[in-house]
């Protein structure tokens, strides 16, 4: 779906694939700060510990935007490595669109920077 993605952006010609990566805890909603007391509601019995959900495995989310499309998934620990090879390859084969840097005119920019640095020190 990602190379679809991918595909779909260099066709077009407008849109950037965007891609964010966080830890993932299997946790769809927050849980409570552990020194706050919780609301009281009226009618409820109010009591209620925050408990955490402790010991279970780590992932990592990933998301995938191109305009409006949006994907996401969930790599386990276990499946890291497997993923990193996998999306390394699959980065390498579609940025392809990136612009070679100009090199004679980045020295001669700061060439011209620099000389213009030391006119400036000896008029003063």
């Amino acid at each position: 779906e990602l190379t679809k993605l991918f595909q779909k952006s260099k066709s077009s010609g407008t849109g950037t694939v965007r891609i964010t990566m966080k830890q993932y805890d299997g946790q769809d909603r927050h849980r409570p700060r552990k020194n706050r007391q919780p609301r009281r509601r009226a009618g409820g019995s109010g009591s209620g510990d925050a408990t955490s959900s402790g010991g279970g495995e780590c992932g990592c989310l990933i998301r995938a935007t191109l305009n409006s499309r949006k994907l996401s998934t969930v790599v386990h620990q276990k499946d890291v490595n497997r993923f990193q090879l996998a999306f390394s390859s699959l980065l390498k084969g579609n940025i392809d669109g990136l612009k070679k840097r100009d090199k004679k005119a980045a020295a001669a920019a700061t060439a011209a920077a620099a000389a213009a640095a030391k006119a400036k020190a000896k008029a003063s």
